[in-house]
């Protein structure tokens, strides 16, 4: 977001330097600094250039100082033409059309990745919310399992003290059983001895 203000305040810089260059003023200034046939002007024209030199230097340093963390190095070109005395300024005017064509390429990479990494986290966002959802599935089922185990649990130890009540039942009859066919053994025998004596 910052470097998108940024290069917004470059490119207001640069199109007021353009305006600058391209004034009637300044075609008015440049028709004065070119040389005409016969015109022996040259202190005049020198004194003009410098004058629209010093306004684009303004209107830069005005840029730089908007866009402080900018790469500053495409201002120092511009600022290195402008100082120097054989560059014109179709040249400068030349470069600021390439660092305006160079913003704009870089403002659409920019929009692109920008795009791109809201896909892509949008993307993620989902996959985290499904890894959540499907957690929470086998939490649920997890903790249904456990309490099943638990009830499981509980229904084989009732089962077991059941058994050992019936063991208990069963070896309790069998001891009852003994005891009465004890008696009936002694009973029949009673009973064979007593037919003896009285036969």
């Amino acid at each position: 977001e910052e470097v998108k203000k940024t290069r917004a305040e470059e490119l207001v810089a640069l199109a007021e330097t353009i305006k600058v260059l391209n004034d009637d003023d300044a075609l008015d200034l440049f028709n004065k600094v070119l040389p005409k046939p016969g015109a022996e002007s040259f202190m005049q024209v020198q004194v003009t250039a410098a004058s629209t030199r010093a306004r684009a230097m303004k209107f830069l340093k005005e840029g730089v100082r908007a866009g402080a963390r900018a790469d500053r190095s495409r201002f120092d070109a511009i600022f290195l033409a402008l100082h120097g005395k054989k560059v014109g300024f179709e040249k400068v005017i030349t470069m600021i059309d390439g660092m305006v064509s160079a913003l704009k390429t870089e403002q659409k990479d920019d929009d692109a990745k920008q795009t791109y990494c809201t896909e892509t986290m949008d993307k993620t966002d989902d996959k985290k919310k499904e890894l959540e959802r499907k957690a929470s599935d086998l939490e649920a089922a997890i903790a249904a399992a456990e309490e099943s185990i638990a009830q499981l649990t509980d229904e084989i130890a009732a089962l077991e003290k059941g058994i050992k009540a019936l063991d208990s039942a069963v070896a309790e009859a069998t001891e009852n059983r003994k005891e009465e066919n004890a008696e009936y053994k002694d009973l029949m025998a009673s009973d064979t001895a007593a037919k003896e004596v009285l036969a």
